[in-house]
């Protein structure tokens, strides 16, 4: 048997002598602190409304919104199991509401997005301001804004109809593993449930929706959008007036990305939403960036193919599913008879640091 080289026994008692004072040689690590590509720990994954919402009912039968809090099922990435997120800096849920019930009102440094999936009749209040959710409505919470979201249901008399009965679903998205890197979370509970209303509703909106500002008091909300609400009907309308007028584009077929109307950046700081719509007959080429990316299917039904390094994987999806796509991986779209799709990544982030990159492949 060969004796060690003394090259390698040399090195390998500095390496002892460094560890007691906490010493790492770099050039053992390098490759992996610096790749030659980007390389998350993070996996694409499905998650099947059909499959999950049972499980969302039974939690409403289980632990009433005022006990949890949020009653949500994180959608936690395979490869992150125990670390409440969907990428390495994102966090997704599934929140449920009933009628009757009230998520308490609280405040956080994390920023967060609603998406609203599935019924009528609930509210999210935002800083003394009242907004009802309608699906495929886009709702931000800024950073330390006072919220809590409502379900009144139908009282007696009322003739709104059944579907203020319905229970309310909507995504949530958040950037607390981001939040959580910076060591800074912190949260305060409301010190009663819901919030005194000192705005009425549509009020952000008459004040920041038409393409002006008032004169003084810009900003509200610091980095974050002013208009906290983005309805779906015009956010809709603005996609088919994109595929009325605009060619389509090979990759991501009518895609428009959320914006704060005082700046034209993200309406968030850490995280950019978009909505998407993919015509009947859509064959899309493959991209990918270094934003991992989160989708919430709003309409019809398609195919996602993800080259991901254990092998290319095929997601057929329909509406209310949800998907991400992690950096760096290749995606594909596909749809026959067309579908609307919303997503949200952190690329405000990557973007202000310069590092954010996307390749477009043939």
């Amino acid at each position: 048997m060969n004796a060690p080289h003394p090259a390698h026994a040399e090195r390998s008692d500095l390496y002892q002598a460094t560890s007691p004072l906490h010493l790492t040689p770099l050039w053992e690590v390098l490759h992996s602190l610096v790749p030659p590509r980007p390389a998350s720990p993070c996996v694409p994954a499905l998650w099947r409304y059909g499959e999950v919402r049972p499980h969302l009912m039974r939690a409403g039968e289980l632990i009433t919104a005022a006990e949890a809090v949020r009653r949500v099922l994180i959608l936690e990435n395979p490869a992150l199991r125990g670390q409440s997120a969907v990428t390495q800096s994102l966090y997704a849920g599934l929140q449920l509401l009933l009628p009757g019930e009230i998520a308490p009102s609280h405040r956080h440094t994390q920023t967060a997005l609603r998406f609203i999936v599935e019924g009528r009749g609930a509210y999210t209040t935002v800083d003394g301001e009242r907004s009802t959710m309608h699906p495929g409505d886009f709702i931000i919470t800024p950073s330390w804004t006072w919220h809590d979201h409502g379900h009144p249901g139908r009282s007696c008399g009322d003739a709104r109809g059944q579907e203020a009965d319905e229970p309310v679903v909507w995504l949530d998205g958040l950037d607390i593993p981001l939040v959580r890197f910076f060591d800074a979370g912190f949260a305060e509970d409301g010190s009663a449930r819901s919030q005194a209303l000192s705005r009425s509703e549509g009020s952000s909106f008459a004040r920041y929706g038409y393409n002006m500002a008032p004169l003084r008091g810009d900003a509200p909300f610091g980095a974050t959008s002013p208009i906290f609400s983005y309805p779906y009907e015009r956010s809709r309308e603005a996609l088919h007036q994109l595929e009325r007028a605009e060619p389509l584009d090979p990759w991501d077929g009518f895609k428009l990305r959320y914006i704060n109307p005082l700046t034209g950046a993200s309406p968030m700081p850490t995280i950019q939403p978009f909505l998407q719509r993919l015509p009947p007959a859509f064959e899309g080429r493959s991209s990918r960036q270094t934003d991992g990316a989160v989708y919430s299917v709003v309409e019809g039904a398609g195919t996602a193919y993800v080259d991901a390094p254990g092998g290319p994987l095929r997601f057929d999806f329909e509406a209310c599913d949800h998907f991400v796509v992690p950096s760096w991986h290749a995606l594909r779209l596909q749809s026959s008879g067309g579908c609307v799709l919303f997503s949200f990544s952190d690329r405000p982030v990557q973007q202000s640091l310069g590092i954010h990159k996307e390749e477009r492949l043939a």
